[in-house]
């Protein structure tokens, strides 16, 4: 994740899983995508563990393989799989080992600091050319709300967490806004070769490979391609070694063949996948309260005042702003679907929101679930005094809160 997009949703752990689901690529996937268009990237092949990987790999000639397990999740390199094999990442020149290689990943769980504690199944692995490279540099291109449009950040401190480098060499990092409805200039595109600090023949190749990554960006409806690194090998080619796209949400019914590659419900918290076909979204925690919120940022705050209350909470389930009655409802199963939940905390400010419909669908999960943990409600805003009349003639043992900090003193007095 490019440091822009970073810097606004790292305040809390949570924010990372609040905002808009993105569609992710594997590697492999978004390697073909570059392909596609012209992106000089390393020569590839995919294992599946079927009975053609003995061709692919007999016919796919390398001097040196590297050998990648294929996840949504960074840290491979360091990881152990759930079978006692360590690392999902392996350099090797001797061509017998890529299968074996490939049979010991496939199958199992790779266990990384970015995955849950039992790992994520591997389905494929990717098997790369190995290059000799002699630099990496770091590429970007993403929307930013600050810029109204596409930027392009550059680096030539690449192969590096990014979000450091700006932090501690900020004079390292170049931003330069795009003009979305045309190409980037060709004396733009050579003053960023050159502050990746590319020299000769390679600076051309450079600016090249930019403009193919930016034709890219468009014609998908990506929100990010991340290129890290952007590469000089020791023969002077500029490749993509590795890269991270992410797409538009609103523009799958354009982009239909990018989002078939979705993989996001095989690798996700089944509640996720549930919550998300009901335009809900849900963060699994490690604590007792279940909290339903509207908004990343009152989440937050959630989050903060249960913490400061002596509570932990065990997931959050951000309902958004044009909530209706039944996913509120479907809000309220997919929270008591974990195991840890002891009770519940609603907090929701009702600006779009109609507290009324929230109340409603309270009532009507509460009755339906049979719900046998605490809830404590603190609803504010749009109808909010029909709302409390609602919960307080539902005839159910609802707690209801005056402001936050008693909805939370309440949720975790009620576990005591």
């Amino acid at each position: 994740m490019s440091f822009f997009l970073k810097a606004a949703v790292t305040a809390r752990n949570i924010v990372h899983k609040v905002p808009v689901r993105h569609l992710n690529l594997l590697e492999f996937q978004s390697k073909d995508l570059l392909q596609k268009y012209g992106v000089a990237i390393q020569q590839f092949k995919v294992l599946d563990n079927s009975k053609a990987d003995a061709e692919v790999v007999k016919t796919f000639e390398c001097p040196e393989y590297v050998v990648k397990a294929q996840i949504l999740a960074g840290g491979r390199g360091k990881g152990t799989f759930d079978n006692g094999f360590k690392g999902g990442v392996h350099i090797t020149s001797n061509k017998s080992e890529v299968l074996s290689l490939s049979q010991q990943m496939i199958g199992n769980r790779l266990i990384t600091k970015q995955t849950p504690k039992s790992g994520i199944l591997v389905n494929k692995v990717m098997v790369a050319r190995s290059v000799n490279i002699t630099r990496e540099t770091y590429l970007c291109i993403l929307l930013d709300r600050e810029h109204n449009g596409p930027v392009l950040i550059a680096s030539p401190a690449g192969g590096v967490d990014i979000e450091a480098v700006a932090e501690e060499t900020p004079e390292k990092i170049k931003t330069v806004p795009l003009d979305i409805d045309q190409p980037i200039p060709e004396a733009t595109l050579v003053e960023v070769a050159k502050f990746l600090e590319f020299k000769g023949d390679a600076v051309k190749r450079c600016a090249a490979e930019i403009q193919k990554l930016y034709t890219l960006f468009k014609a998908v409806d990506a929100v990010q391609i991340e290129i890290n690194p952007l590469a000089e090998t020791d023969k002077g080619e500029v490749i993509s070694v590795d890269a991270k796209l992410n797409f538009d949400d609103n523009a799958q019914f354009r982009q239909k063949d990018i989002f078939a590659m979705d993989i996001t419900e095989e690798e996700s918290d089944p509640r996720e996948v549930e919550a998300a076909k009901y335009n809900l979204n849900y963060v699994a925690m490690d604590g007792n309260i279940g909290c339903l919120v509207n908004g990343a940022g009152l989440a937050m705050a959630t989050m903060d005042i249960i913490k400061l209350n002596g509570g932990e909470p065990a997931n959050f389930l951000d309902v958004g702003g044009g909530v209706k009655e039944d996913q509120v409802a479907k809000a309220f199963e997919i929270l008591t679907a974990d195991p840890k939940v002891k009770g519940i905390l609603v907090n929701v400010f009702g600006g779009i929101v109609n507290c009324a419909t929230i109340a409603n669908g309270i009532v009507a999960a509460s009755k339906k679930l049979q719900l046998n943990v605490p809830l404590v409600v603190r609803l504010e805003g749009t109808n909010v005094n029909q709302a409390r009349e609602i919960l307080k003639n539902s005839g159910l043992p609802i707690q209801t809160a005056s402001d936050l900090d008693d909805a939370a003193h309440k949720a975790v007095a009620a576990l005591k």
